[in-house]
């Protein structure tokens, strides 16, 4: 009676509450896995040009990007400015670990999981409801159905985060307390409106939308392929994993000018000068740097989101799996 009562979605017969718990442990794992990497980046980032206060830089733990910004100069303790000299990324993770201890390759972690988690539920959940709902409307499978359940969970995954991420970010920057981030936002909404919340909304869904089309397509399209194979034992761990990993990294490459773009945005955050429209500043990064601008930041995006989208995935299905098996385990027992 219990498990009636918890209306499992059609396609995968586990309840919405255990998607959520499944995407949950899953962006938990891969901010685990991802982080060391970014922490190791930035700290060697910070070697050659040192942040001075106000500078922003970009932190990413495996699931969203985050922007950080400098606090005080030079008698600053922060991670990110724990002295150190590196001639390497193999060196660095060695020296970290030897001199500040292992706990060290995640600073900064907290903090960004509490949007980072949140966001990763949302999204993932909405996208197996959607792509359900849409199979049963539809009453057979298309391609199409991915590449659209995709593309609005992640509207509806950005929307409702967009707010919660500007006011991090401020937190952060101006270190402010909250009655003061109060007044700081009833300002910000009184002078432009509830609109200017989602300031920054615009460049993120231009990158992660079609990201987020593009994956799930290929996604569903390279898993079901290698589930056809006879050398493999149908929808197993390592399928998912490789599925994750490819259209993770055919995904990346193909926004990679957006989000060359949003970086750009972000980091130019509160310089009134430089163009702000997303066409404008793809048109300067290409008269300043040519096409090959668009492109910079190649192999690391591919080598920080193929990990990513690999562990986050096959996390998610093995946790969906788990959660299958259990609800057939109960029915069983109740018949």
């Amino acid at each position: 009676a219990m498990a009636e009562k918890m209306s499992p979605s059609p396609g995968g017969g586990i309840t919405p509450l255990q998607q959520m718990l499944a995407s949950g442990t899953g962006a938990i794992l891969t901010s685990l896995f991802v982080t060391p990497l970014d922490v190791v980046k930035i700290r060697l980032q910070a070697q050659r040009t040192p942040f001075s206060k106000g500078k922003c830089f970009l932190y990413c733990n495996g699931l969203m990007d985050h922007l950080y910004v400098c606090q005080n100069g030079n008698g600053c303790s922060a991670w990110y400015k724990a002295p150190g000299h590196f001639t390497g990324t193999l060196d660095a993770f060695v020296k970290i670990t030897r001199n500040e201890g292992l706990r060290s390759l995640w600073s900064g972690l907290p903090p960004t999981l509490v949007m980072a988690v949140p966001a990763t539920v949302i999204y993932f959940t909405a996208y197996d409801q959607l792509r359900d709902y849409l199979h049963a409307r539809m009453g057979s499978w298309s391609h199409s159905i991915p590449l659209l359940a995709g593309a609005l969970a992640r509207l509806g995954a950005v929307t409702v985060i967009s707010p919660l991420e500007l006011i991090r970010t401020k937190l952060q920057s101006q270190q402010l307390s909250y009655r003061e981030l109060r007044a700081c936002i009833r300002s910000a909404v009184a002078q432009d409106g509830w609109l200017s919340l989602w300031r920054g909304w615009g460049p993120t869904v231009l990158r992660d939308v079609p990201f987020s089309a593009l994956y799930w397509f290929n996604y569903e399209l390279v898993r079901t392929w290698l589930c056809g194979q006879p050398w493999l034992d149908g929808a197993t761990f390592t399928v998912s994993f490789t599925s994750g990993a490819i259209s993770g990294t055919v995904a990346a490459v193909l926004t990679l000018p957006f989000d060359v773009v949003k970086t750009q945005r972000q980091i130019e955050l509160g310089d009134t000068s430089k163009p702000s429209s997303t066409w404008l500043l793809m048109q300067r990064i290409r008269a300043e740097s040519g096409t090959r601008g668009l492109f910079a930041g190649f192999l690391p995006r591919v080598i920080k989101v193929a990990p990513a989208c690999a562990i986050m995935i096959s996390t998610y299905e093995f946790g969906k799996s788990f959660f299958q098996k259990l609800n057939q385990e109960q029915q069983l027992r109740g018949l």
